[in-house]
């Protein structure tokens, strides 16, 4: 117990209080002295459209990867699931991209969809005639970002539904076929309800991993722009704080990010726990 205490004080407790501290002080970046100013901080975040603009890309970034992230993670691992020829090659093919950095992921994506030389863009060019630029447009550039973020997190989200489509006894889905149910019934009324509790960790991690880990996808590939169509809260944290040394008033978003994740986390698990099934 005491080891896990001191980690949880020295990673968690001494940095909050620090950022709390912090954020309610204006510090000089030069001298590196603050004064205290109250809650100030927090009443600029209120009052600036473009914190409310990244609190905006942020939520329809979140909810788009975690959304589609968990689809397309369950659909590969209920085809790499199925006994076929080489699906120990297909499933190592799909695990890898998670163990990338986001800055790595962020710079595969970036040549494969680069406006000029990508291959992605020169195939729709070829399909289409259509010569996609995302490093312009504000919507293409949130969906490459989305798209990067949904591939990082491919392998761990597989492991998870690999694991739980495995747990389910064979004899349920023998008895449904019996019973003349179809695949796609049987996948409803058995797989998806028993695979609850996994796809809940995994929308409670994949919204966490969206919020906070994604720092170095952005900055790799869009550097919040164009014209902050990518700007989400952990990147305005960091250029606020490193970037434009407004150190008080990134402290006051980290403290406003942790406690707008939390309340986030609460009320999943207060709405969408219900839904869960414990076999």
């Amino acid at each position: 117990m005491l080891p896990s205490l001191v980690v949880v004080a020295i990673f968690l407790i001494v940095p909050s209080v620090e950022a709390l501290m912090q954020s309610l002080r204006l510090v000089d970046p030069f001298t590196g002295r603050g004064i205290f100013v109250g809650l100030s901080n927090f009443q600029e975040l209120l009052a600036s459209a473009e914190y409310r603009h990244s609190i905006l890309v942020s939520v329809v970034f979140a909810g788009l990867a975690t959304v589609l992230g968990l689809a397309v993670s369950l659909g590969l691992a209920l085809l790499v699931s199925q006994p076929v020829w080489g699906a120990g090659t297909y499933r190592t093919a799909l695990l890898w991209p998670y163990a990338l950095s986001p800055a790595v992921a962020g710079a595969i994506w970036g040549l494969v969809f680069d406006p000029s030389a990508g291959p992605v863009t020169y195939a729709l060019y070829g399909l289409t005639g259509v010569r996609l630029n995302w490093m312009v447009d504000g919507n293409l550039a949130l969906g490459v970002v989305t798209l990067a973020a949904v591939w990082k997190m491919l392998g761990y989200n597989i492991v998870f539904f690999l694991a739980g489509l495995q747990a389910i006894p064979p004899d349920l889905l023998e008895a449904a076929s019996v019973d003349g149910a179809s695949a796609w019934k049987r996948f409803w009324a058995v797989r998806f309800p028993l695979l609850s509790p996994v796809t809940f960790f995994l929308l409670i991690m994949n919204t966490l991993q969206a919020f906070f880990e994604n720092f170095g996808l952005i900055d790799v590939l869009t550097q919040g722009g164009p014209a902050r169509a990518t700007d989400i809260l952990v990147y305005k944290l960091y250029r606020d704080g490193f970037v434009n040394v407004q150190w008080g008033l990134a402290s006051a978003q980290s403290l406003a990010l942790f406690v707008m994740v939390a309340v986030l986390t609460v009320l999943q698990f207060r709405y969408a726990g219900r839904r869960v099934f414990y076999s």
